[in-house]
């Protein structure tokens, strides 16, 4: 399938894959046509999803059977008053249906919304006002089901239908129900009914850390953008089984469960887990025989202190990471026990992978890697202009100023919000508001998103840096660096740190931490203030949320 795309698919070195990746662009591309479906016609057998819970189930689905179910799927929507250009909110978590839905409104030419299971009835709200939702479909969960009936009755006359997925309910229509009943054929619309490359396909909600959140979107030809993320980043395999560990609400889903996989003929595997255990989530990989891997570097951390001996035979054979730095500590200790060298690479819910370590480069432990094709980066400076080498600068993506074609991959704007897409996408450059800084061999190194940074006493403090000096400490199983403000200093840096077993927290152990900080770093930068806790707040697919801490720190302090 992936040779149907590009031009070339072998390339020898990074600038080889950088000067020489091109993508053909059809007109009228549709993911669910003409991968998914062709899929369905030449090798209908071939595996697409491997899914499993933690109920002791598990599903194996080829692409006949997506196609199938996509085509009742998007006959369903239809009788439900879904048409090209609708929109409709999938709360799915990890339920294998969501990629029949996906799969099908693709099909239709509606607007899928992913969003995350966590949402309140404020939250279903404002996406219902913001996004002018017709639909929504949502898990039977009682707490989240309670929370989109509160929100419809507080946006009257928007939403005109509800899908429930497994059982019934009054006033929702039931998933099961209609898909048994939905005619197993669907017709590829043409002519004004079909979707063009440039029409919505799909919007994703930012998480909202510097005001409301925005609604990024993402055209028809957004999966092929994705042909680099998965077959050259993530390195996945045809008849593979590439595993991402994403809740299907956050962008990252798609990025690592779906578009590029499928087009590069790897299968994905789903684990509906009922609560995030990142040990847990690797050993369901291994039983399965997941052959790449995708996580945080949450996940990385908890295995090398908890010890991979108990995961079972490592099937992985290649590991990617994205979502927040690397430490070079995690890194080392996960390549002496694996032999896996953890690949790192940067993007955001606005564009595709955007800055990769790729398979022919040498990886630099806390390096996002290097710009990848397709993608124009420049970072500038405080007065707007290119930082020097080491210096540190805002990441910007040059868009074209003339209307002209954008990188593929990369979003359209924020819909419906003219204001906030002129104040991030000015003079040629997309600015993305994450802050980085480039080595003499072109390796670019993430410092923080431009909020994040700490300034304290003059000094511009990173927060990754800190927490690298930190998880040196065996006593550190993770940890997050935050501000608190300081009368004197300006800020101060704060510590939240979850410790190892065997470890409790204690004044000697703070003051042990802070001195072990001053040795491996600057020591102006060590933590004066250190808080254990149990846990720190993450999204479901275990990235941390610093801003959670530092809103209960203004909450607190209030």
């Amino acid at each position: 399938m992936i040779h149907k795309y590009l031009a070339k698919t072998d390339f020898d070195s990074y600038e080889d894959f950088r000067a020489n990746f091109k993508v053909n662009v059809p007109e009228n591309f549709n993911f669910a046509y003409d991968v998914v479906d062709e899929y369905a016609a030449s090798d209908p057998q071939k595996r697409a999803i491997v899914y499993c819970n933690d109920n002791n189930e598990s599903k194996i689905f080829s692409f006949a059977d997506v196609k199938l179910y996509s085509d009742k799927a998007a006959n369903m929507f239809r009788k439900a008053g879904i048409g090209k250009g609708d929109t409709v909110m999938l709360v799915c978590k990890g339920r294998y249906e969501f990629w029949f839905l996906l799969v099908g409104l693709h099909k239709l030419g509606a607007i899928a919304i992913p969003a995350t299971h966590m949402l309140t009835t404020k939250d279903i709200c404002y996406r219902i006002e913001r996004a002018h939702l017709k639909n929504i479909v949502a898990i039977n969960d009682s707490e989240l089901v309670s929370f989109v009936e509160e929100a419809e009755q507080l946006s009257p006359g928007i939403l005109q239908s509800k899908i429930i997925l497994s059982g019934q309910k009054d006033g929702w229509i039931s998933y099961e129900q209609e898909m048994e009943a939905a005619s197993d054929y669907f017709e590829r619309p043409q002519g004004a009914d079909a979707p063009a490359n440039g029409d919505i396909s799909i919007l994703y909600f930012t998480s909202g850390t510097i005001g409301m959140p925005k609604m990024v979107q993402h055209d028809f030809t957004y999966p092929l953008g994705h042909i680099h993320t998965a077959r050259f980043w993530q390195n996945v395999e045809d008849n593979g089984l590439h595993y991402t560990v994403a809740d299907t609400g956050w962008a990252k889903a798609v990025w690592g469960k779906i578009y590029g996989q499928w087009l590069a003929g790897c299968a994905v595997f789903v684990y509906d887990y009922d609560q995030f255990d990142p040990f847990n989530v690797f050993k369901k990989a291994m039983e399965h025989k997941v052959t790449t891997f995708c996580g945080p570097p949450t996940v990385y951390r908890f295995l090398i202190k908890e010890g991979l001996q108990n995961v079972g035979d490592n099937t992985i054979k290649y590991c990617v990471t994205a979502g927040e730095p690397l430490n070079s500590e995690v890194y080392d200790q996960f390549y002496r026990q694996t032999g896996l060298r953890l690949m790192e690479g940067y993007g955001q819910t606005e564009t595709t992978c955007a800055i990769g370590t790729y398979p022919w480069m040498e990886p630099k432990p806390g390096s996002m890697g290097k710009p990848s094709p397709g993608y124009t980066i420049e970072l500038l400076n405080g007065e707007g202009k290119p930082a020097e080498i080491g210096e540190e600068g805002e990441i910007v993506i040059k868009v074209p100023q003339d209307k002209g074609p954008l990188p593929l991959g990369l979003f359209q704007g924020y819909y419906q919000d003219q204001d906030t897409t002129d104040r991030v996408w000015r003079d040629g450059w997309y600015y993305t508001g994450d802050m980085a800084w480039k080595d003499e061999d072109g390796y670019y190194w993430f410092v923080g998103r431009a909020d994040d940074l700490i300034k304290s006493s003059g000094y511009r403090i990173g927060p990754f840096e800190i927490e690298s000096a930190l998880i040196q400490h065996p006593a550190v199983l993770e940890c997050a660096i935050t501000s608190v403000p300081d009368e004197i200093r300006g800020a101060i840096v704060k510590a939240t740190v979850v410790l190892a077993k065997g470890y409790t927290g204690s004044d000697a152990l703070v003051k042990e931490l802070q001195e072990h900080v001053k040795k491996v770093t600057a020591p102006y930068k060590y933590p004066r203030m250190v808080e254990f806790v149990e846990t720190l707040p993450k999204t479901i697919s275990g990235k941390i949320r610093r801003v959670e801490i530092r809103n209960k720190d203004k909450e607190d302090n209030s």
